[in-house]
């Protein structure tokens, strides 16, 4: 019988590669996602909508009597300091990056917790244990997702489930890619210029890939990670250690 796993935002970026890695590994994978498209099985899903989250993970549980991992991805991001983050935004944002992940966890859990296993992968930021200028609310979320893998991580260890937090630096998404296309638009300034200055802020010198995101995403899902849980694991070129 294989393995089911959730997938939130799977529909392209790091998303999409988690499926795709996961797929490889014999999972059966739901993508829940407001945009069709990707791998996996696709259901229509606003994550910043508490109680369509649930339903859509109801019926999911309803056809498959069992979930086995949960990947918390979907969010957005946002350029903003606190003074240029006015309420509407940042509950909107929260909504999304934070509340989205909350009621995926509510949903899931008494499913593992019946199974006495379970492993959930929340994908973070290295903006979950560092400060990024212009981030203020970004920022805040990504913290609060840090705290929500090892406060769970802890409550629910007695019944065999797994909470982590992958921590990605700098990945060349799509979402990178509009970001750049904006940054020049405004500026005027060259994205390869652009796209180069990034890379080499990285003492790696490159841009992340979202494979590898996705791999260390599956090996957190697998029993070679048994003894990890309740733990922040960077994935950014060695960025937050300079």
């Amino acid at each position: 019988m294989k393995k089911v796993a959730i997938v939130s935002g799977g529909s392209q970026g790091i998303g999409y590669a988690i499926i795709e890695t996961l797929l490889a590994e014999q999972y059966q994978v739901f993508n829940l996602d407001i945009m069709p498209g990707g791998l996996g099985e696709y259901c229509q899903c606003d994550m910043s909508q508490v109680a369509t989250v649930k339903a859509v993970i109801q019926r999911i549980l309803a056809q498959t009597g069992r979930v086995d991992l949960l990947v918390s991805n979907a969010g957005r991001h946002l350029s903003a300091n606190i003074e240029a983050t006015d309420e509407a935004t940042l509950d909107a944002l929260f909504a999304l990056n934070v509340k989205g992940a909350y009621a995926a966890l509510q949903a899931v859990l008494p499913q593992m917790r019946a199974q006495q296993s379970g492993a959930i992968v929340l994908i973070a930021s290295d903006q979950a244990v560092i400060a990024k200028k212009n981030s203020f609310a970004y920022n805040l979320s990504k913290h609060a997702l840090a705290s929500m893998a090892k406060t769970t991580a802890l409550d629910y260890a007695a019944f065999n489930i797994r909470v982590n937090a992958v921590c990605p630096g700098t990945i060349e998404t799509p979402l990178f890619h509009q970001a750049i296309d904006r940054y020049c638009a405004k500026s005027g300034a060259d994205k390869t210029v652009v796209v180069a200055e990034e890379a080499a802020l990285q003492p790696l010198g490159r841009l992340g890939q979202p494979e590898e995101v996705a791999a260390l995403v599956a090996f957190l899902a697998s029993d070679n990670a048994r003894f990890i849980t309740g733990s922040l694991q960077l994935i950014d070129g060695g960025y937050t250690c300079q």
